[in-house]
């Protein structure tokens, strides 16, 4: 049955891809004696496109780093192992010239919390976990093992990441919070059915400089654990000891409601960077250090073996240039939600029948927020042929094309269903019936879905609350002048040429609505901080003061670098400015 599972991941959507090559491609090979082997089953690539290896988590691909290649004739869309493996990631980049901004920082953050009626089919009533799947923080690590595979000092602007072959190894470190409900985090993104978490990611790029080697084994290696209350992470972190333990929340890991006023630090320590979650409303706290001791690993590119490692902040500042030379933000210190998974329904169709520990899954969307009231798939396993695939603009997906939706799968329906889970029988029930589009393609590649209506917070009691932010802060307690909002959208848009730009947007073709970041007087998250505060989503009335044009914040394509991120130019930090007005 598993192998029915991996076989159909890599035959769905195969006219479209067999005729795409890797970059470049070479068997792995065996690991040296002072390295691990990676187990049969593994997380050394995020994305679940092993050429050898299974993957614990094949829709993780939907919570990894969004690369990107650049090669002699120009930027163009990452493909792993002829899969397009894009996202959609609008973000805030904060820019400062102080030591240690880059290293040592905190946030204040307060979680969006749902309104108490269940989602509608519509979207007309929604929670958090439809519109974004995991609000991040970011920043770039050093990785000598990762692209471009040269040697990377921590806390250090020696390093460089524009692009040149002697840019310093570097790996992508995400804070990632899950929203409750739409579990489980096996096959889905949410830890709990009522409760928020979080887990601190890091993953690394098996390439050289170029893109002229990648390994097809271990594309994209990560290390993932929970932040909790005792720092020990649940399972094994590293991509070649990862294990089902890793994804499934125990007694020890920091549980948040919606509501809750959270601290949020991160800081480099002698053992790797510490991540830490105070909880203000409850008082716990749950942190979780990226050191060998708790068994994290980078990963041999030509061997996909692992050595513990100890994962520290990349530079010293926080300057615009300070990049992960791989990835398609252009981060750097930044405050991120990662949308575009989810589609409720009126219903779902076709079982999908090949994920033992969860059989109620399905492939299709049926009504609801779709337009396209049969949605899409299922696909055939023998032929890879997918039923009404389609694309940008709702249109049918063209002969040849990547970037298209080729099904809705993985859904679920609204019932109670039987997930087993380390052994052991539990039960999900999805407040509204929904498909993650993250089996055939990473994402909702015609922009139709929840992401992509107005359903975001507005201030209406049928939407969620915000989520509100002050800072980063560094560790003078000093705020980041400066800010670029960008987004990488653009390049999982079929329309986007990522060489000239031409045709790429905020909002996609066809999207009735895209969230954006806005800025307003509220209350403080703690009384010794600015009220002066960022949302994201849509303009609240009588809090923003300004949303910055809405969708159009997040500037032009930048062709110079990957014309698949939309970024704007360096500006002065609104929460700085007199009146939150953003003038």
């Amino acid at each position: 049955m598993r192998d029915r599972f991996f076989r159909l991941v890599r035959l769905v959507s195969l006219a479209a891809v067999i005729a795409f090559p890797l970059t470049a491609t070479a068997p792995v090979g065996a690991a040296t004696t002072d390295e691990v082997s990676p187990n049969p089953t593994n997380m050394v690539d995020c994305n679940g496109y092993s050429s050898v290896y299974h993957s614990l988590k094949v829709t993780m691909r939907s919570l990894c780093t969004d690369p990107y290649f650049k090669e002699a004739g120009g930027a163009e869309r990452a493909y792993d192992n002829g899969k397009y493996i894009g996202h959609d990631e609008p973000s805030v980049k904060f820019i400062s010239s102080a030591p240690g901004s880059a290293n040592h920082m905190t946030y204040y953050m307060q979680l969006g919390k749902d309104p108490a009626a269940t989602p509608t089919p519509s979207g007309s009533v929604s929670h958090y976990a439809e519109l974004s799947i995991a609000p991040w923080f970011g920043l770039p690590m050093c990785d000598p093992k990762s692209y471009p595979q040269k040697p990377c000092t921590p806390d250090s602007d020696t390093n460089t990441g524009l692009g040149s072959p002697q840019d310093a190894g570097s790996a992508f470190m995400e804070l990632q919070f899950y929203p409750p409900g739409f579990g489980s985090f096996q096959d889905a993104y949410s830890c709990d059915q009522t409760f928020y978490c979080a887990a601190l990611t890091i993953d690394s790029l098996s390439c050289s400089f170029g893109f002229k080697f990648c390994n097809p084994a271990c594309f994209e290696p990560i290390n993932f654990a929970y932040l909790s209350t005792d720092g020990v992470p649940a399972g094994p972190p590293s991509p070649q000891l990862f294990t089902e333990a890793g994804f499934h929340p125990n007694a020890h890991t920091l549980m948040m409601r919606g509501g809750d006023k959270l601290k949020v630090s991160l800081e480099d320590t002698a053992n790797g960077l510490k991540t830490t979650v105070q909880d203000l409303t409850t008082g716990q706290t749950g942190f979780m250090v990226a050191s060998a001791a708790n068994g994290f690993m980078n990963t041999n590119p030509r061997t996909c073996g692992g050595r513990p490692f100890d994962f520290h902040p990349e530079y010293n500042t926080a300057a615009p240039q300070n990049q992960v030379p791989w990835a398609a933000l252009e981060g750097g210190v930044l405050m991120q939600q990662e949308i575009g998974h989810f589609e409720s329904c009126s219903d779902v169709a076709n079982r999908l029948g090949f994920i033992p520990y969860d059989p109620q899954t399905y492939w299709t969307c049926m009504g609801g927020s779709d337009p396209n009231t049969g949605g899409e798939g299922p696909c055939d396993f023998t032929t890879g042929a997918c039923t009404n695939p389609t694309t940008e603009g709702g249109g049918a997906c063209p002969a040849g094309a990547f970037n298209c939706e080729f099904s809705d799968a993985l859904c679920a329906p609204a019932t109670p269903r039987p997930v087993t889970l380390l052994g052991k029988t539990e039960t999900w029930q999805w407040p509204v019936a929904g498909c993650e589009q993250n089996i055939t393609q990473n994402g909702d590649l015609d922009f139709d879905g929840n992401a992509y209506i107005a359903d975001w917070p507005d201030g209406s009691p049928n939407h969620p609350t915000s989520y509100k932010y002050a800072g980063p802060f560094d560790a003078a307690g000093n705020a980041y002048p400066s800010i670029q909002f960008e987004t990488d959208l653009a390049a999982s848009e079929n329309d986007c040429n990522t060489v000239t730009g031409a045709g790429c947007t905020a909002p996609p073709h066809g999207a009735a609505f895209y969230p954006y970041w806005s800025i307003g007087k509220q209350a403080p998250i703690t009384g010794r901080h600015s009220a002066c505060l960022w949302n994201f989503g849509n303009t609240i009335p009588g809090v923003t003061t300004n949303n910055f044009g809405g969708a159009a914040e997040y500037g032009a394509p930048n062709t110079a670098r990957f014309g698949g991120t939309i970024i704007t130019p360096v500006m002065p930090n609104p929460q700085l400015t007199s009146g939150c007005s953003g003038a």
